[in-house]
């Protein structure tokens, strides 16, 4: 079974087309689409990461805090904490906002009582982006609750 092809032509007139200058046409169309799938990559590995390290710090907060006498040592000793345990943890916050439950701090000694720790921590993008920058932040969140000692004593 035989077949008639006809040969490519070369020439500009000929009924096939050169393929010159595709490729850089393909790689001018794909180049951005392929930096803007990066730069989502780095932006998610971040926020995974951030959101990782905010794990446990309102804990190891509300831990320290229920050692405290009163609730203003409380609310102080948390604060310090958080802010220690984020800067400890390498995260970079613009905005750390703790936040203390000390009611349990009104119960009488031999009830059982807590405190509650929730911390915030708004992470900046726009360092991702190198000049140009990400707009945007995001805030991360983590809270704790410990227990309060039953036997405290108050004085």
């Amino acid at each position: 079974m035989s077949r008639d092809v006809q040969p490519a032509t070369t020439s500009r007139q000929g009924r096939w087309r050169d393929d010159r200058g595709s490729e850089s046409v393909e790689l001018a169309i794909l180049l951005p689409v392929g930096l803007l799938l990066v730069a989502m990559l780095v932006v998610g590995a971040r926020i995974a990461l951030a959101g990782d390290r905010i794990s446990g710090v309102a804990g190891i907060a509300a831990r320290d805090a229920s050692l405290a006498r009163s609730a203003a040592a409380a609310q102080q000793i948390a604060t310090e904490t958080a802010t220690t345990a984020l800067t400890s943890q390498g995260l970079l916050c613009i905005d750390v906002q703790v936040s203390v439950d000390t009611s349990g701090f009104i119960a009488p000694p031999g009830a059982s009582a807590s405190v509650t720790v929730a911390v915030s921590c708004t992470v900046d993008l726009s360092d991702i982006g190198g000049v140009a920058g990400l707009p945007g932040s995001r805030t991360l969140h983590d809270s704790a609750t410990s227990p309060l000692d039953p036997a405290r004593d108050l004085s």
